[in-house]
């Protein structure tokens, strides 16, 4: 964690929960990778960092490649996800989403484990990386391809699969959410303030972002934190292009990104 986490920060940490550009619980769905599986191949691929089209509503998939810290914590091993996106490659086709073994993922790519994240579908407007144009690696998993996009701090392995847990995600990317969308917050009881950046259908498959607005009823909320919606009269900017940003998610998966007060 950054100097800028503070004692109140390291408070939230205690509550958990696991995150990337917007992972749900690293443990629910982690393989290890004792079984066998044949190597899945990667390249470099250059690709525009910028969003050309509105990705509102696209739909996408993660998988996270997960690696053991050497330093141990009170709650055990600590944990670093390496995080690959199939976004703007493919949207996530269901069938052979389906067929993806996470055990068998982290076998072919030598980690001990691996996390199947998705499907999910983006809230933001635009994202821009730092750099405008960037060669990210690509790999093939089971036949969804994707982007290496970001690395995520995990933390310690005990407390990661609870929700409302600060995640740091090395990213360097800026999120737009266009004036006049409806946007999806959370405050603590610190005054932090988080915007929903995707929404999950691992957890509960009939979500819909329509009803997304009445979600804070559905929501265990820690003491004193607030679940609203508004619309937004100015564009919103989460800008993490040369700081990480703090990740977060609910029970239901969803992602949350810090915005500065």
């Amino acid at each position: 964690m950054t100097a800028r986490i503070t004692a109140s920060r390291r408070t939230l940490l205690a509550l958990g929960a696991c995150v990337a550009l917007g992972a749900s619980s690293v443990l629910g769905a982690c393989g290890s990778s004792s079984d066998s599986a044949k190597d899945t191949g990667a390249s470099t691929s250059s690709t525009t960092t910028a969003a050309a089209r509105n990705m509102r509503g696209e739909r996408y998939c993660e998988v996270l490649l997960i690696t053991l810290d050497r330093a141990l914590t009170v709650d055990g091993p600590s944990a670093t996800g390496e995080v690959w996106n199939s976004y703007p490659l493919n949207d996530c086709p269901q069938a052979t989403w389906e067929t993806l073994d996470a055990k068998a993922i982290a076998t072919a790519n030598s980690v001990p484990l691996a996390k199947l994240n998705g499907p999910r579908y983006w809230l933001m407007n635009s994202v821009e990386k730092v750099g405008g144009v960037a060669d990210l690696p690509k790999r093939d998993f089971g036949g969804i391809e994707m982007y290496r996009q970001a690395t995520v701090s995990i933390g310690p392995l005990l407390t990661a699969s609870k929700p409302y847990t600060l995640h740091e995600v090395n990213r360097s990317a800026a999120f737009t959410f266009d004036a006049g969308q409806r946007v999806y917050e959370l405050r603590s009881a610190e005054g932090m303030r988080f915007v929903m950046q995707t929404y999950s259908v691992q957890i509960d498959p009939t979500l819909t972002e329509a009803q997304l607005t009445d979600l804070g009823s559905r929501l265990a909320l820690p003491a004193g934190w607030t679940y609203s919606s508004r619309i937004l009269d100015a564009p919103l900017r989460v800008e993490t292009g040369t700081t990480a940003a703090h990740v977060l998610q609910d029970e239901l998966g969803n992602s949350y990104s810090e915005v500065a007060n």
